[in-house]
């Protein structure tokens, strides 16, 4: 989803648009086909790494957003 701001087009990041949780998901997915082992758990440690990374983009973006806010109101 795009907003529109004063001067230009901020995109806004959810856990329904991040691509890494989207990719995530996609490991687990995998990971669930195979039998237990190490190539099953090695998808299911990247898909951990993906989901982390995924809460740190939604949280950046989210402190940026207010940020820009912030100076828009001053």
């Amino acid at each position: 989803m795009i907003a529109m701001g004063d001067t230009m087009a901020h995109i806004q990041y959810s856990a329904e648009t991040s691509p890494f949780l989207l990719q995530a998901k996609d490991f687990l997915v995998e990971a669930r086909r195979l039998k237990p082992g190490p190539a099953r758990n090695e998808l299911r440690e990247v898909a951990k790494v993906l989901r982390e990374l995924a809460e740190f983009e939604i949280r950046f973006h989210s402190a940026s957003d207010r940020d820009q806010r912030r100076s828009d109101q001053a």
